[in-house]
């Protein structure tokens, strides 16, 4: 950094020298803290150089130094001003943490009874503290991704990921060490997944409510550092050492061939309402950071408070953690909670909105995988299919109309094909399939097992009277709520998982597989464990269901052999590559499709030299099929029947019956 250049937000080791930069508009004056072995606090004033930037330059400054600052300004909540200096408040752009992230009352940075009043408490003995690394030097451009349409995303914690797995060292099992281990690539490239997608690992905090109950937050989706790995899941016990031992996981998974995208979480922060604690931007510069209305938190997103990205501060911080994690930790893109608040100009939703444009102008950011979770709790919320390209969204139609068609009853087959056909309703014409992100299950909600175990949710552990998580799964337990010896429930449900995994292998669009249904995960009927640190939530691999994982190896591998299901572009409608069948080999009729008693389908496609049939019976009994004739040879080929756990290699004839509720697969023989 030249004397000419204006300080960058954060710390900058330049040569000698150690640049610390805080931006913040409202406040009178900034002290950095430095502290030392025995906590002991140093104060620097630092300078103002206009434009709410604050910064000074130290020598003698070593990585592993733990800092923080103290903001002196206004205190006027009817206007939003929050400023108290005897709140000690973490680096935004700080790239490591150290210090307990457990709720303490001291953050709080009014009185607890008057919240008009400042409250005197220093927060500095109990609050955690930013810590100066090493960074290393520029990284080369990140790894080109793979084309979207050969994506399969595998969605997981990385704790529960290996908590409990035996390979994995105890020392380093649930940490970002663990999921570098032999043992788990080795199931990830064996499951045939080509992305993991982490849940989120950005420094996040365990805040009141949930210390209150005895719990804590599991998910991490109360973001406090978006710059810092969280240390709760490292196994180095050195702060400045957590970026390096996430960055060498992630370089092994890229040496294995595989891509890593994060799950961020930009909508919101873990400092809350009025009831919550200043850690951070709440004491920086609390009016401009979140959204306000006569001084009271807008509140988007159901968390308390909503990041205002209408501040160019706000967006710039936002877009530089985009490109440290890009560049520095080398990440291959990002999912995005509660999409929707990035695109809020004002109350409504903005495709054109400066954050997408921004991105789009990036040339480090705009090859990068982008993913929304497009709705939030805002006026218009629900924002699925506006998205702008380069954009993919998760997509719960994908999921409930799949989740209906097998475990419910009179869905009918429209919904099926819409789904299977890339979900055109809703992407086309200016986004491709690949904009739609398919799942039937994900982190929230039940997993496979449980959405063929449990007709309702049993979230009593959670401490909220069974009243949190979705009470509309669409699930079935198939006659026996929760665990049952009974043979023929246990293969009923066995049948559905397979049927439920095809389906959503066998669509058009990127599949995400939720981390353990290939593994018969059960959460005892939890759909929204994000309070569960503990053996509800991690994978157990010592109790592997081992035929549901060689189906689900076996599906990846046929999706992945045949381009036809994984184009590119939208299905052609011309015959030649295209026909939805009926049970008796007919085109489908207009009568067919609005039959919601009717749950057989046939389609047939061909794409290049490659050529499939796959028919769908979702009736309570078996039915007959007639086959068309393969424009390829002289007769099918057994591919897939998940009516069965074995590799099926019979050749059909002209007529084929399909067990209740099951599909098959055909190919050429």
């Amino acid at each position: 950094m030249s004397r000419a250049d204006p300080p960058r937000p954060g710390v900058i080791r330049d040569g000698a020298k150690t640049h610390f930069t805080l931006i913040s508009q409202v406040a009178d004056a900034v002290d950095l803290c430095l502290f030392d072995r025995d906590g002991i606090e140093s104060r620097i004033t630092l300078r103002d150089r206009g434009g709410g930037v604050w910064s000074t330059a130290l020598e003698g400054i070593a990585p592993g130094q733990t800092y923080g600052y103290r903001v002196h300004g206004p205190w006027d909540p009817p206007r939003g001003h929050r400023c108290n200096p005897h709140k000690l408040l973490i680096d935004p752009y700080g790239r490591a943490i150290a210090g307990s992230l457990r709720w303490h009352p001291a953050w709080l940075p009014h009185r607890e009874a008057q919240p008009t009043h400042p409250d005197l408490r220093d927060s500095a003995p109990f609050t955690p503290r930013s810590v100066v690394i090493e960074e290393p030097p520029p990284q080369r451009p990140p790894p080109r991704r793979r084309p979207l349409a050969d994506e399969v995303i595998y969605e997981a914690h990385v704790k529960g990921l290996t908590r409990l797995h035996p390979a994995v060292p105890a020392a380093e099992r649930g940490t970002y060490r663990g999921l570098a281990h032999p043992a788990v690539i080795q199931h990830l490239l064996e499951l045939g997944v080509t992305t993991v997608e982490l849940m989120p690992t950005c420094a996040f905090i365990h805040r009141r409510a949930m210390i209150a109950s005895g719990r804590c937050n599991y998910w991490g989706y109360d973001p406090i550092g978006y710059f810092a790995p969280h240390p709760g899941h490292a196994a180095t016990a050195i702060p400045q050492d957590v970026p390096g031992e996430l960055r060498g996981a992630i370089e092994a998974l890229h040496d294995a061939g595989l891509s890593v995208i994060l799950d961020v979480v930009f909508n919101h922060t873990g400092e809350g309402d009025l009831h919550d604690g200043a850690l951070c931007l709440k004491g920086i510069d609390n009016a401009h950071s979140y959204r306000h209305a006569a001084g009271v938190y807008q509140d988007l997103t159901g968390t308390g408070n909503t990041l205002d990205v209408r501040h160019p501060p706000v967006l710039a911080m936002i877009l530089d953690a985009l490109r440290y994690w890009r560049a520095q930790m080398q990440i291959d893109g990002f999912r995005f909670d509660l999409a929707p608040v990035l695109g809020r100009a004002e109350d409504d939703f903005d495709p054109g909105a400066p954050f997408f444009a921004a991105i789009d102008a990036d040339p480090l950011l705009r090859d990068a995988m982008w993913i929304a979770e497009p709705w939030d709790l805002g006026p218009g919320g629900y924002a699925a299919g506006r998205f702008p390209p380069p954009w993919s969204e998760w997509n719960d139609r994908f999921r409930d109309d799949v989740r209906s068609f097998w475990l419910g009853s009179g869905a009918g087959v429209g919904q099926l094909a819409s789904r299977l056909a890339g979900s055109s309703d809703r992407f086309a014409p200016r986004r491709p399939p690949t904009a739609s992100i398919n799942f039937v299950t994900a982190h929230d909600g039940f997993t496979l097992q449980d959405l063929v175990s449990y007709a309702r949710k049993h979230n009593e552990a959670n401490g909220e009277g069974n009243r949190d998580g979705s009470d509309h799964e669409r699930s079935c337990n198939h006659g026996v709520e929760g665990p049952t010896d009974d043979p023929r429930i246990r293969a009923v449900r066995a049948r559905q998982q397979r049927n439920l995994f095809a389906t959503l292998l066998l669509s058009l669009g990127v599949p995400m597989i939720r981390s353990g249904d290939e593994l018969g995960q059960s959460r005892h009927g939890n759909n929204n464990p994000y309070n569960q640190d503990n053996e509800l939530s991690w994978l157990d691999w010592s109790s592997v269901d081992p035929e549901l994982l060689a189906s689900c190896r076996r599906l990846v591998a046929l999706r992945r052999a045949n381009p036809a299901l994984w184009r590119t572009g939208w299905l052609p409608e011309d015959q030649e590559r295209i026909a939805w069948l009926d049970r008796h080999g007919a085109p489908m009729r207009l009568t067919g499709w609005e039959d919601r008693g009717e749950a057989a389908l046939g389609l047939w496609r061909r794409e290049g030299d490659q050529e499939l049939f796959i028919a769908f019976n979702g009736h309570p009994g078996p039915v007959r099929f007639v086959l068309p004739t393969p424009h390829q040879g002289t007769r099918w080929q057994l591919l897939l029947d998940t009516a069965r756990d074995d590799v099926p290699s019979t050749s059909p004839g002209a007529r084929i019956v399909l067990a209740a509720r099951s599909l098959w697969v055909l190919g050429p023989g």
